[in-house]
């Protein structure tokens, strides 16, 4: 019998998915979809917010553990 672990994935940025900080691919990871689709995401909401997602992006890649 085994038991799985109930323990909360952590959200942090991405070592492996990253192409600028890390931020989109670690949303991707933590959710289970894709990277492509949260980066292309991000850029859609960077351009309906007038750049309040660019802050956003940019406060959490401070905040987010590697």
């Amino acid at each position: 019998m085994t038991f799985e672990s109930n323990a909360p994935k952590p959200f942090a940025r991405s070592t492996s998915q990253r192409m600028l900080g890390g931020v989109c691919g670690g949303v991707a990871e933590y959710f289970g979809i894709d990277a492509n689709l949260v980066r292309a995401g991000a850029v859609i909401a960077a351009f309906v917010t007038g750049g309040t997602a660019i802050l956003l992006y940019l406060a959490l890649w401070m905040l987010l553990p590697a």
